[in-house]
């Protein structure tokens, strides 16, 4: 798995870099810290987890567990209980897909990755192609709110095992 370029940044460190220096040295980090503090709403920090609607459930309509494939492989999405709505949409019982590929389920309290393990699907899209090489490979499912963060209780499916020919 790839990994996330953000997992380890720190917006305190990265307000150093943007210090201004001034005479008497008390008015450093001005720009910095209004940079950090874009950034850091930005990419989740500070942001608080979105309540998902009691009992919804997302699913995988398509491939099923098991199943023997060829790529591309088309994955539908299935979803019950709460509606589907773009990212950046701030909507009720609202949110998008994430398809977890070869990896485990993320952090709950962060943006889900942005990597080759984990596609976003912010547009509000319910199924897609995907390239995958032979072999056996997990497929996976999670919900996220309108910056991309899990909702809470996070909403995932089960995950599936695929092998593609």
């Amino acid at each position: 798995m790839m990994n996330n370029k953000l997992d380890n940044w720190n917006p305190i460190k990265f307000v150093w870099l943007f210090e201004i220096p001034t005479k008497g040295g008390n008015m450093k980090n001005i720009i910095g810290a209004a940079i950090a503090l874009a950034l850091s709403c930005s990419y989740g920090f500070g942001l608080s987890q979105t309540s998902a609607p009691e009992g919804a459930e997302v699913y995988i309509i398509s491939p099923n567990d098991g199943e023997t494939v060829s790529s591309p492989v088309v994955v539908k999405f299935g979803l019950k209980g709460m509606g589907v709505a773009p990212a950046g949409i701030d909507k009720p019982n609202t949110g998008h897909h994430h398809l977890i590929i070869d990896a485990k389920l993320p952090d709950f309290t962060q943006p889900v990755p942005m990597d080759d393990n984990h596609k976003h699907f912010g547009g509000g899209q319910t199924e897609t192609s995907i390239e995958l090489m032979p072999g056996k490979h997990t497929l996976q499912l999670i919900m996220g709110d309108k910056a991309h963060i899990p909702h809470k209780p996070a909403v995932f499916s089960k995950q599936i095992t695929i092998t593609v020919k």
